[in-house]
């Protein structure tokens, strides 16, 4: 029977090959925008891991923090916190100096309304940000959404394919890439680019997205026609090992599940799970935004969850009733507009 309790101690354990590198990461680590949908989990995982380790290292969560629950969950597992706007004069100045940085602030939804909100976020405050820790070890978080949509038969962009982002948040995601990797050249910083597709957290992300739709009977868009996904454990283990990988110039990553997978069988899937009637709506492409993450598993190994088994958990986990955050992923957006 999954619980909110159980889902959040899988996402919070950590495996040996962490624990081991954790043990190799010099330094304390500061996670900034560490109150949204995966920063919780990877503060606490880099917290249990140290204590695995039998090491002294702080872990540091920045952010605004408006979810109570998630302040909550990082207080009562030790994760020292700093409630702080990023974008106000001062913010960063104000922050320790720390040998180590997770940068996963950032702005996607809104930007269609909001466009400027979203450069200031995703291109302005990186630029501080590289400036105010040019003398740390950077992992920012970035997108597959920067990369062009690329035909099936590629089997998805690698690290190595040229960025052709669509749309504003695209543009500006890629902006913020560009400010990290002039802080590598111009500085010397360390930096790793960390493009991620999709972390299933079962509480959101594309698979909740479809499976809500199968349940609700409502219809299946297949305008993405196919997907890649990462179990959110995978992802933020990879989040806090990639410290040791963060290169000048810098280094990039793709972060996502080895399979690309099928809007459609996977609806069906849930549809043959939840005993409904699967109805879908627009047509199928040759093209998709699909990753290449051959590099990310040669550095980290296959991610300990396949996609079969994030299926079966992302079906039982809504059936649960638990607690969900209603934050849809638009995993069907081809043009970028958020």
């Amino acid at each position: 029977m999954w619980t909110e309790k159980k889902l959040d101690e899988l996402l919070t354990t950590p495996s040996q090959g962490l624990i081991e590198d954790i043990k190799k990461i010099k330094g304390d680590i500061i996670i900034l925008g560490a109150g949204g949908k995966m920063g919780p989990s990877l503060a606490i995982l880099a917290k249990n891991a140290i204590a695995a380790a039998g090491i002294e290292k702080r872990v540091i969560a920045v952010s605004r923090f408006s979810d109570p629950i998630a302040v909550k969950l990082l207080h009562d597992n030790g994760v020292e916190t700093i409630s702080a706007d990023l974008l106000q004069k001062g913010a960063l100045d104000k922050l320790p100096d720390v040998e180590n940085v997770i940068f996963m602030a950032g702005r996607k939804f809104g930007t269609g309304a909001d466009a400027c909100r979203t450069w200031a976020m995703n291109a302005w405050l990186p630029s501080i940000t590289a400036e105010r820790y040019k003398n740390s070890n950077i992992v920012a978080f970035s997108s597959g959404n920067l990369y062009p949509i690329v035909d099936l038969s590629t089997g998805g962009a690698t690290e190595k394919t040229a960025p052709g982002p669509i749309g504003e948040y695209p543009m500006s995601v890629l902006a913020r890439e560009r400010v990290f990797e002039y802080a590598a050249v111009e500085y010397g910083t360390p930096v790793l680019l960390y493009r991620l597709n999709y972390a299933v957290d079962l509480r959101y992300g594309v698979l909740f997205d479809i499976a809500n739709k199968v349940l609700r009977e409502e219809p299946v868009s297949l305008s993405a026609t196919c997907f890649n996904c990462i179990w959110q454990g995978d992802a933020n283990e990879i989040a806090i090992r990639s410290l040791l990988c963060a290169e000048a110039p810098a280094a990039i990553l793709n972060v996502t599940g080895p399979e690309t997978l099928s809007v459609r069988t996977t609806a069906l899937q849930f549809g043959e799970i939840f005993g409904k009637k699967v109805t879908f709506v627009g047509e199928e492409s040759t093209s998709a935004y699909i990753s290449n993450s051959q590099k990310c598993c040669e550095l980290f190994g296959y991610p300990t969850v396949s996609a079969k088994k994030l299926i079966e958990w992302q079906a039982e986990y809504i059936l649960s009733g638990e607690r969900t955050l209603d934050k849809p992923t638009h995993f069907e957006e081809r043009k970028g507009s958020y």
